[in-house]
C-alpha cells in the first residue's frame, strides 16, 4: 500500500547517536540515552530526530537474556517520554532506536519511531519495524531467540515519508526496493556490526556498508540514515562508523571508528526530487512492477511445488 502525500517540515535536522551500551542493562542505557537527550536541549542543538543503533536499550549478544529484557513498545514509549519531559525542552523531537521488543506473546529485534513531547502524556509512537531478516550464521544466532517479523511499511512523520530497516535487512536489495516502491524519502537503519576483516586499508564491513548504502541510495534517489553501535560484547567489537548518504549516493557525514558521537546532518527533501529527476531508476522499476510480480508469483509457486 502506497504512502498518501503529506505537507512536511522542510528542511531537518537528524541527529546520530553512535553508543556504546551497558550490556543486559536497561536502567543504565537509558540513563545513557538521557545525557544525550540533556546535551540536545541544554545546548539547543537542532536536532528534529534522534536516531540510536540496533538493540540500544540492552545491547545487541544477549541471547537467552531477551526473554527477560524484552518489552512492549508501549512501555519503552513511555520511559523515553519520562526521560525527555525530566530535561524541560521547550519543543517535540523525534527518535528512533533498537531494543528487543515483546509484542502477542513473541520477542523481536525491532526498532520504535515516537514523536516525544515536552508533556510526556502528549508522546505518541509512530511506527515500529520488526526485523525481516535474521542472521543466524557465524556469530550471530538471531532466530534461536527472536521471532522474524513480517512486514515492510513505510510511515509518514512531521518530516517526511520514513521507513526503518534493521541491519540485515540491508544486506538484501528486496527491503529497500519495496520500502522505496510504497513511496520512502528516508530510510533509517540502526546497526550492531561486529568488526571484522581488519587486513586491508579499511575494515571490511563498513567497506560493505559504505558500498550498500551509498548503493541504495542512489538507486532509489533517497536519504540513507545509518546509526550503529560501538563498544564489546563478549569480546566482539561493534565499529561504528555510522553513516547519513543523500539520495545522489554521496556520503554527507560518518562518525569516527569505535567512538561515542553524535552527528548532526540537514535532511532537504527537494534533493530526492532532483535526484529522482536526473536519475529515474524508481520510476523505471515501478514502470515494469507488474511484470516483475508475475515473476516473484512463479518462483513462489514453484518453491510451494517443490
Amino acid at each position: 500500500m502506497l504512502v498518501e502525500a503529506h505537507e512536511f517540515v522542510r528542511p531537518f535536522r537528524v541527529g546520530i547517536g553512535q553508543i556504546k551500551p551497558f550490556k543486559g542493562d536497561y536502567k543504565r542505557n537509558l540513563e545513557r540515552i538521557g545525557v544525550l537527550m540533556a546535551q540536545i536541549v541544554q545546548e539547543a542543538l537542532p536536532v528534529d530526530v534522534l536516531v540510536l543503533p540496533e538493540t540500544v536499550t540492552t545491547g545487541y549478544f544477549i541471547e537467552g537474556g531477551v526473554r527477560e529484557l524484552a518489552m512492549p513498545a508501549s512501555q519503552l514509549l513511555h520511559d523515553l517520554a519520562q526521560l525527555y519531559a525530566d530535561h524541560k525542552p521547550n519543543r517535540g523531537m523525534d527518535i528512533c532506536l533498537g531494543f528487543y521488543e515483546r509484542y502477542r506473546g513473541e520477542d523481536y529485534n525491532a526498532a520504535l519511531y515516537a514523536t516525544l513531547e515536552p508533556e510526556p502524556a502528549q508522546s505518541r509512537i509512530l511506527h515500529v519495524h520488526r526485523k525481516f531478516f535474521l542472521p543466524t550464521y557465524g556469530v550471530f544466532e538471531e532466530e534461536r531467540f527472536v521471532a522474524r517479523g513480517s512486514r515492510l511499511d513505510v510511515f509518514p512523520t512531521r518530516f517526511c515519508q520514513a521507513a526503518i530497516l534493521i541491519c540485515e535487512d540491508v544486506w538484501h536489495s528486496v527491503t529497500p526496493m519495496i520500502i522505496a516502491l510504497k513511496g520512502a524519502q528516508v530510510i533509517y537503519v540502526p546497526t550492531a556490526s561486529p568488526g571484522r576483516g581488519f587486513q586491508g586499508e579499511q575494515v571490511e564491513n563498513v567497506a560493505a556498508y559504505e558500498r550498500m548504502l551509498t548503493q541504495i541510495a542512489s538507486e532509489h534517489s533517497l536519504f540513507v540514515i545509518q546509526s550503529s553501535l560501538v563498544g564489546f560484547e563478549g569480546g566482539k567489537g561493534f565499529v561504528g562508523a555510522s553513516l547519513a548518504v543523500d539520495p545522489f549516493g554521496r556520503i554527507i557525514a560518518q562518525a569516527p571508528l569505535g567512538q561515542e558521537a553524535l552527528l548532526i546532518v540537514t535532511i532537504d527533501l527537494d534533493d530526492v526530487a532532483i535526484a529522482r529527476a536526473q536519475l529515474p531508476l524508481l520510476s523505471d522499476l515501478r514502470s515494469v512492477l507488474p511484470d516483475i510480480a508475475l515473476q516473484i508469483n512463479a518462483i513462489v509457486y514453484q518453491e510451494r511445488l517443490a
